[in-house]
Protein backbone atom coordinates (compact mmCIF):
# COMPACT_ATOMS: atom_id res chain seq x y z
CA UNK A 1 0.00 0.00 0.00
CA UNK A 2 2.56 2.65 0.54
CA UNK A 3 4.67 1.86 -2.46
CA UNK A 4 1.23 2.42 -4.58
CA UNK A 5 0.97 6.04 -2.47
CA UNK A 6 4.38 6.91 -3.37
CA UNK A 7 3.85 5.49 -7.32
CA UNK A 8 0.74 8.20 -7.15
CA UNK A 9 2.68 10.78 -5.84
CA UNK A 10 5.87 10.93 -8.10
CA UNK A 11 2.56 10.16 -11.34
CA UNK A 12 1.32 13.46 -10.06
CA UNK A 13 4.74 15.45 -10.01
CA UNK A 14 5.12 14.20 -13.31
CA UNK A 15 1.79 15.15 -14.78
CA UNK A 16 3.03 18.72 -13.11
CA UNK A 17 6.32 18.42 -14.94
CA UNK A 18 4.99 16.84 -18.14
CA UNK A 19 1.54 18.48 -19.25
CA UNK A 20 3.52 21.68 -19.67
CA UNK A 21 6.67 20.69 -21.12
CA UNK A 22 4.23 18.67 -23.85
CA UNK A 23 2.90 21.86 -24.64
CA UNK A 24 5.53 24.37 -24.64
CA UNK A 25 8.41 21.79 -26.65
CA UNK A 26 5.93 19.29 -28.16
CA UNK A 27 7.13 17.08 -30.93
CA UNK A 28 3.79 16.61 -32.69
CA UNK A 29 0.64 18.65 -32.42
CA UNK A 30 -1.16 16.86 -30.04
CA UNK A 31 -4.39 17.43 -27.93
CA UNK A 32 -3.99 17.34 -23.93
CA UNK A 33 -7.41 15.05 -23.99
CA UNK A 34 -5.91 12.79 -26.40
CA UNK A 35 -7.88 9.91 -28.13
CA UNK A 36 -7.38 7.36 -25.42
CA UNK A 37 -6.95 9.24 -22.15
CA UNK A 38 -9.52 7.64 -20.36
CA UNK A 39 -8.02 4.04 -20.87
CA UNK A 40 -4.72 5.32 -19.97
CA UNK A 41 -6.18 6.39 -16.86
CA UNK A 42 -7.43 3.17 -16.06
CA UNK A 43 -4.35 1.64 -16.47
CA UNK A 44 -3.10 4.25 -14.38
CA UNK A 45 -5.10 3.58 -11.39
CA UNK A 46 -6.01 -0.26 -12.06
CA UNK A 47 -2.59 -1.37 -13.01
CA UNK A 48 -0.24 -1.17 -10.00
CA UNK A 49 -2.53 -3.30 -7.64
CA UNK A 50 -2.14 -6.42 -10.12
CA UNK A 51 1.50 -5.54 -11.03
CA UNK A 52 2.25 -5.38 -7.26
CA UNK A 53 0.99 -9.14 -6.82
CA UNK A 54 3.48 -10.49 -9.47
CA UNK A 55 6.71 -7.61 -8.19
CA UNK A 56 5.61 -9.88 -5.05
CA UNK A 57 6.58 -12.84 -6.82
CA UNK A 58 9.58 -11.93 -8.22
CA UNK A 59 11.21 -10.73 -5.78
CA UNK A 60 10.65 -13.56 -3.25
CA UNK A 61 12.03 -15.95 -5.70
CA UNK A 62 14.81 -13.93 -6.35
CA UNK A 63 15.40 -13.68 -2.77
CA UNK A 64 15.45 -17.05 -1.91
CA UNK A 65 17.71 -17.41 -4.60
CA UNK A 66 20.37 -15.36 -3.43
CA UNK A 67 19.97 -17.35 0.17
CA UNK A 68 20.34 -20.61 -1.79
CA UNK A 69 22.25 -20.28 -4.73
CA UNK A 70 24.34 -17.23 -5.02
CA UNK A 71 27.89 -17.29 -3.56
CA UNK A 72 28.59 -15.88 -0.18
CA UNK A 73 31.91 -14.25 -1.85
CA UNK A 74 29.15 -12.35 -4.37
CA UNK A 75 26.93 -11.42 -2.11
CA UNK A 76 29.35 -9.38 0.39
CA UNK A 77 31.41 -7.95 -3.06
CA UNK A 78 28.45 -6.84 -3.61
CA UNK A 79 27.58 -5.19 -0.50
CA UNK A 80 30.97 -3.72 -0.11
CA UNK A 81 30.24 -1.28 -3.34
CA UNK A 82 29.51 2.15 -2.16
CA UNK A 83 26.17 3.21 -2.47
CA UNK A 84 27.03 5.07 -6.00
CA UNK A 85 28.90 2.26 -7.52
CA UNK A 86 25.67 -0.03 -6.48
CA UNK A 87 23.28 2.87 -8.64
CA UNK A 88 25.34 2.60 -11.51
CA UNK A 89 25.37 -0.50 -12.03
CA UNK A 90 22.09 -1.49 -10.78
CA UNK A 91 20.97 0.76 -14.09
CA UNK A 92 23.51 -1.08 -16.33
CA UNK A 93 22.28 -4.38 -15.13
CA UNK A 94 18.58 -3.38 -14.83
CA UNK A 95 18.90 -2.24 -18.27
CA UNK A 96 20.23 -4.99 -20.03
CA UNK A 97 17.30 -7.00 -18.54
CA UNK A 98 14.96 -5.06 -19.70
CA UNK A 99 16.77 -5.14 -23.31
CA UNK A 100 16.54 -8.57 -23.50
CA UNK A 101 13.33 -8.87 -22.15
CA UNK A 102 11.66 -6.39 -24.24
CA UNK A 103 12.89 -8.07 -26.94
CA UNK A 104 11.36 -11.45 -25.95
CA UNK A 105 8.18 -9.86 -25.95
CA UNK A 106 8.85 -8.81 -29.84
CA UNK A 107 10.06 -12.08 -30.85
CA UNK A 108 8.07 -14.31 -29.68
CA UNK A 109 4.63 -14.28 -31.44
CA UNK A 110 2.84 -15.05 -27.69
CA UNK A 111 4.84 -12.62 -26.09
CA UNK A 112 3.72 -10.17 -28.81
CA UNK A 113 0.24 -10.24 -28.15
CA UNK A 114 0.73 -8.90 -24.70
CA UNK A 115 3.00 -6.51 -25.85
CA UNK A 116 0.90 -5.26 -28.68
CA UNK A 117 -1.17 -3.35 -25.77
CA UNK A 118 1.45 -0.78 -25.14
CA UNK A 119 1.95 -0.45 -29.01
CA UNK A 120 -2.13 0.03 -29.79
CA UNK A 121 -1.28 3.91 -28.26
CA UNK A 122 -1.65 5.93 -31.46
CA UNK A 123 -1.26 9.10 -29.73
CA UNK A 124 1.87 9.62 -27.97
CA UNK A 125 2.62 11.79 -24.98
CA UNK A 126 4.09 10.67 -21.18
CA UNK A 127 0.99 8.88 -19.86
CA UNK A 128 1.43 5.89 -22.85
CA UNK A 129 4.54 5.12 -20.21
CA UNK A 130 1.65 3.15 -18.00
CA UNK A 131 -0.52 1.99 -20.77
CA UNK A 132 1.11 -1.81 -20.29
CA UNK A 133 -1.00 -5.11 -19.92
CA UNK A 134 -0.17 -6.33 -15.88
CA UNK A 135 1.78 -9.69 -17.64
CA UNK A 136 3.59 -7.34 -20.00
CA UNK A 137 4.65 -4.86 -16.61
CA UNK A 138 5.89 -7.68 -14.90
CA UNK A 139 7.76 -9.80 -17.07
CA UNK A 140 10.37 -6.86 -18.12
CA UNK A 141 10.52 -6.13 -13.95
CA UNK A 142 11.21 -9.66 -13.90
CA UNK A 143 13.97 -9.05 -16.20
CA UNK A 144 15.72 -5.90 -14.34
CA UNK A 145 14.78 -6.51 -11.10
CA UNK A 146 15.61 -10.54 -10.39
CA UNK A 147 19.04 -10.22 -10.63
CA UNK A 148 19.59 -6.83 -8.71
CA UNK A 149 17.48 -8.49 -5.66
CA UNK A 150 19.24 -12.01 -6.75
CA UNK A 151 22.68 -10.73 -6.55
CA UNK A 152 22.00 -8.78 -2.83
CA UNK A 153 22.20 -5.11 -4.18
CA UNK A 154 21.01 -2.74 -1.15
CA UNK A 155 17.24 -2.05 -1.23
CA UNK A 156 18.61 2.05 -1.22
CA UNK A 157 20.42 1.41 -4.65
CA UNK A 158 17.64 -1.05 -6.35
CA UNK A 159 15.09 2.12 -4.99
CA UNK A 160 17.14 4.54 -6.74
CA UNK A 161 17.23 2.34 -9.95
CA UNK A 162 13.16 2.25 -9.92
CA UNK A 163 12.72 6.00 -9.33
CA UNK A 164 15.17 6.73 -12.06
CA UNK A 165 14.06 4.39 -14.51
CA UNK A 166 9.95 5.00 -13.36
CA UNK A 167 11.12 8.98 -14.59
CA UNK A 168 13.18 7.44 -17.82
CA UNK A 169 9.61 5.56 -18.87
CA UNK A 170 7.66 8.94 -18.85
CA UNK A 171 9.99 11.25 -20.24
CA UNK A 172 10.96 8.92 -22.86
CA UNK A 173 7.04 8.59 -23.99
CA UNK A 174 6.75 12.33 -23.50
CA UNK A 175 5.73 14.07 -26.51
CA UNK A 176 9.00 16.80 -26.56
CA UNK A 177 11.58 17.88 -28.76
CA UNK A 178 14.50 16.01 -27.64
CA UNK A 179 17.47 13.62 -28.98
CA UNK A 180 20.65 14.49 -26.41
CA UNK A 181 22.59 15.16 -29.77
CA UNK A 182 26.16 13.60 -29.18
CA UNK A 183 25.03 11.24 -27.07
CA UNK A 184 22.11 9.48 -28.58
CA UNK A 185 23.78 6.52 -29.03
CA UNK A 186 24.69 6.45 -25.24
CA UNK A 187 21.42 7.44 -23.66
CA UNK A 188 17.71 6.79 -24.38
CA UNK A 189 16.01 9.81 -25.62
CA UNK A 190 12.63 10.51 -26.39
CA UNK A 191 13.67 10.86 -29.97
CA UNK A 192 14.95 7.21 -29.97
CA UNK A 193 11.75 5.73 -27.86
CA UNK A 194 9.46 7.50 -30.39
CA UNK A 195 10.82 5.50 -33.53
CA UNK A 196 10.05 2.40 -31.23
CA UNK A 197 6.60 2.97 -31.42
CA UNK A 198 6.24 3.79 -34.69
CA UNK A 199 4.19 2.00 -37.12
CA UNK A 200 6.73 2.36 -40.19
CA UNK A 201 8.27 -0.69 -41.37
CA UNK A 202 11.75 0.31 -41.17
CA UNK A 203 11.40 0.93 -37.21
CA UNK A 204 10.07 -2.15 -36.34
CA UNK A 205 11.47 -4.16 -33.76
CA UNK A 206 14.07 -1.73 -32.70
CA UNK A 207 15.56 0.46 -29.89
CA UNK A 208 14.34 -2.03 -27.12
CA UNK A 209 16.50 -0.67 -24.01
CA UNK A 210 15.04 1.54 -21.64
CA UNK A 211 17.91 3.50 -20.15
CA UNK A 212 20.83 2.91 -22.55
CA UNK A 213 20.66 3.10 -26.22
CA UNK A 214 24.35 1.90 -26.66
CA UNK A 215 22.73 -1.76 -25.79
CA UNK A 216 20.54 -1.73 -28.99
CA UNK A 217 24.53 -0.52 -30.59
CA UNK A 218 26.13 -3.07 -29.36
CA UNK A 219 23.57 -5.67 -30.26
CA UNK A 220 22.63 -4.60 -33.91
CA UNK A 221 18.44 -3.42 -33.16
CA UNK A 222 19.22 0.77 -33.26
CA UNK A 223 17.25 2.97 -35.56
CA UNK A 224 17.32 6.33 -35.33
CA UNK A 225 18.02 8.20 -38.67
CA UNK A 226 19.42 11.90 -38.20
CA UNK A 227 16.94 14.85 -38.80
CA UNK A 228 13.97 12.80 -39.32
CA UNK A 229 10.91 11.42 -37.02
CA UNK A 230 8.71 8.80 -37.16
CA UNK A 231 5.03 10.37 -38.56
CA UNK A 232 2.56 7.27 -37.32
CA UNK A 233 2.60 5.09 -34.26
CA UNK A 234 0.38 2.19 -33.12
CA UNK A 235 -0.02 -1.80 -35.03
CA UNK A 236 -1.11 -2.68 -38.11
CA UNK A 237 -3.91 -4.99 -36.46
CA UNK A 238 -7.10 -4.35 -35.29
CA UNK A 239 -6.92 -3.83 -31.20
CA UNK A 240 -9.76 -2.90 -28.58
CA UNK A 241 -10.01 0.70 -26.59
CA UNK A 242 -11.43 -0.15 -23.74
CA UNK A 243 -9.23 -1.06 -20.19
CA UNK A 244 -10.74 -4.57 -19.43
CA UNK A 245 -11.15 -5.30 -23.50
CA UNK A 246 -7.33 -4.56 -23.87
CA UNK A 247 -6.44 -6.70 -20.35
CA UNK A 248 -8.77 -10.08 -22.31
CA UNK A 249 -6.86 -8.92 -25.94
CA UNK A 250 -3.93 -11.83 -25.42
CA UNK A 251 -6.09 -14.40 -23.87
CA UNK A 252 -8.49 -14.00 -26.20
CA UNK A 253 -5.36 -13.64 -29.23
CA UNK A 254 -4.30 -16.96 -28.07
CA UNK A 255 -7.17 -18.72 -27.98
CA UNK A 256 -8.11 -17.90 -31.54
CA UNK A 257 -4.35 -18.51 -32.66
CA UNK A 258 -4.78 -22.16 -30.96
CA UNK A 259 -8.16 -22.37 -32.29
CA UNK A 260 -6.91 -21.83 -35.89
CA UNK A 261 -3.83 -24.24 -35.37
CA UNK A 262 -5.85 -27.28 -33.73
CA UNK A 263 -9.56 -26.82 -35.12
CA UNK A 264 -10.15 -30.31 -33.29
CA UNK A 265 -9.48 -28.65 -30.26
CA UNK A 266 -13.02 -26.87 -30.46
Amino acid sequence: MHELLKQYQLLLLALLIFLPLEQLFSARPQKIFRRGLLTDMGFLFLNGWLVLIGVIVVVAVATLVNQLIVPSAVKQAVADLPYLVQVLLALLIGDLGVYWTHRILHSVPAMWQIHSVHHAVEELDWLAAVHQHPLDVIFMKAGSLFPLFALGFSLEAIGTYILIYSWQAWLAHANVRLGYGPLRHVLVSPEFHHWHHSSEQEARDKNFAGLFSFYDVLFGSIHLPKGQKPKTFGVDHPMPSGYLALLAYPFMAWAATRKRDNPSST
